[in-house]
């Protein structure tokens, strides 16, 4: 009996250890295999939009580097956060309390460039299909990128702040040894909240509904005057269609990155209503990360130069001599 409580503690040595979760094998076996399968699929998906719109000059625009932004947030979660979380499924954290603490603050880290990426896209997409004479002018390489640097910048520093009394002190909220739990407070949470989840949500849903009206109005102007249509005009109708797929492409990225936060966002508001309870669950947390493996899929079925650049990439003809001009558009 004493040999059977032993096998349950994550940690048998110490009194103070907590409890293994304990689940039927075959359930054990299928939840490991399927979170180290997301993982994988996270990290290499992402990695390869990176090696992408940095390799091929011809994905070197302002719009490609704030994917590549959000790209290199989503493969920080699929790298460092979800095989760190794996193991919390087994109800033990066997890498410190100071890991642990890290561990939730690069999450905040990542999750808050995650959106603001999307925000910036939201006003890029806004100002190419709404602004579109001035849109060369007003959106260049150099602006985009001081948005990006701000952008993370921004990020680290609200998350030092949102996590500021633990990490000060590692092991505030834990019950047991091998626990990893961290709770914001009240004020921090609703901050938190507003700035990463509905303030963002609301700037994009606002803007994608602008573009929305311009789009419908650009439309109907088309249909009117389609008989006096020229060849350069032809050609700037399809400039903006490929900006309005664009945009339609980056709004299914919101609406997808909505669904996944919203229950991780709920529990962020319950906890801070009670912030004796646990933190927030591994299953939402989870699907909040899930979201990073998604983004890259939906570029795969939505962006043709995507799909291009895989082949390049798997069939190694990235390691050709001037590989990086290929024409991929």
């Amino acid at each position: 009996m004493e040999a059977l409580e032993e096998a349950e503690l994550c940690f048998p040595q110490v009194n103070t250890s907590c409890k293994k979760t304990i689940r039927p094998h075959l359930e054990a076996v299928l939840i490991f295999s399927v979170l180290w399968c997301i993982t994988l699929l996270t990290v290499v998906l992402n990695l390869l939009v990176i090696i992408s719109i940095s390799h091929f000059r011809q994905l070197h625009t302002t719009t490609n580097l704030l994917l590549l932004s959000l790209a290199v947030a989503d493969f920080l979660v699929g790298f460092m956060q979800m095989p760190a979380e794996i193991p919390l499924f087994g109800g033990c954290w066997m890498m410190g309390d100071s890991m642990c603490v890290m561990n939730y603050f690069l999450s905040f880290v990542t999750v808050s460039v995650s959106v603001g990426s999307m925000v910036l896209i939201s006003v890029d997409r806004y100002m190419a299909i709404c602004d579109p004479m001035f849109y060369s002018t007003k959106v260049t390489v150099k602006k985009v990128q001081l948005c990006i640097c701000l952008c993370w910048i921004f990020s680290a520093v609200h998350s030092t702040w949102i996590l500021r009394d633990v990490l000060k002190q590692p092991d505030k909220y834990f019950s047991c040894y091998g626990d990893c739990v961290v709770v914001s407070g009240f004020i921090e949470g609703m901050v938190d909240l507003v700035v990463t989840f509905l303030g963002p949500i609301l700037v994009i849903i606002l803007l994608y509904l602008r573009v929305f009206v311009v789009a419908v109005s650009q439309a109907r102007a088309m249909r009117s005057h389609i008989a006096a249509v020229t060849l350069q005009r032809s050609e700037t109708v399809k400039a903006k269609k490929s900006e309005m797929k664009a945009a339609r492409t980056l709004g299914v990225v919101v609406v997808v990155f909505i669904l996944c936060s919203c229950p991780y966002y709920c529990s962020t508001v319950e906890t801070a209503n009670n912030p004796t309870e646990a933190a927030y669950p591994e299953i939402h947390m989870w699907l909040l990360y899930f979201n990073s493996c998604l983004n890259p899929v939906i570029y795969v079925f939505f962006y043709p130069w995507f799909r291009k650049a895989i082949k390049y990439i798997i069939t190694l003809q990235i390691l050709q001599p001037g590989s990086c001009e290929a024409s991929l558009m």
